[in-house]
């Protein structure tokens, strides 16, 4: 996305917005890290999950799936979940009617309730933080 102003054009305010905004997505994401912790998760393993339950297709999401949710390279995604499956937070399942190779991952039961229990604060956490984001999409006022 293009802005029409140049970087001199920007004002103080908008500045100000952009650092609390930047300053508020890490305390969030700091909090959330804090917060898998008490869960006995990573944040990353707790993203895992999230994409999991997340994913539109009921059959659960393709390992290249996870890995491009997750932002990071195919082999990393598999060892990932190799470590939350051994937890039995998420399981393997080859249930592709088309494509019997097509591995799917789904959420166990015990999963389900770590992702339940983290996203009940979260939620709670984002209607907080609701009015930083919109502040920051506030249209600068017009001098008259």
């Amino acid at each position: 996305m293009q802005s029409s102003k140049s970087n001199d054009e920007l004002s103080d305010r908008e500045y100000r917005r952009l650092l609390a905004f930047r300053v508020g997505l890490r305390q969030f994401l700091r909090w959330s890290e804090q917060e898998a912790a008490t869960v006995g998760l990573t944040t990353t393993q707790h993203q895992l999950l999230l994409a999991i339950r997340g994913h539109s297709d009921p059959l659960g999401p393709k390992v290249g799936e996870l890995a491009d949710y997750l932002c990071t390279r195919h082999h990393s995604a598999v060892q990932l979940i190799d470590r939350t499956e051994q937890l039995g937070l998420i399981q393997r399942s080859r249930n592709d009617a088309h494509d019997r190779r097509v591995v799917r991952l789904t959420l166990t039961e015990a999963g389900e309730a770590k992702l339940n229990q983290l996203s009940t604060t979260h939620l709670e956490e984002l209607h907080r933080l609701a009015p930083l984001i919109d502040q920051l999409v506030e249209p600068e006022p017009r001098l008259a």
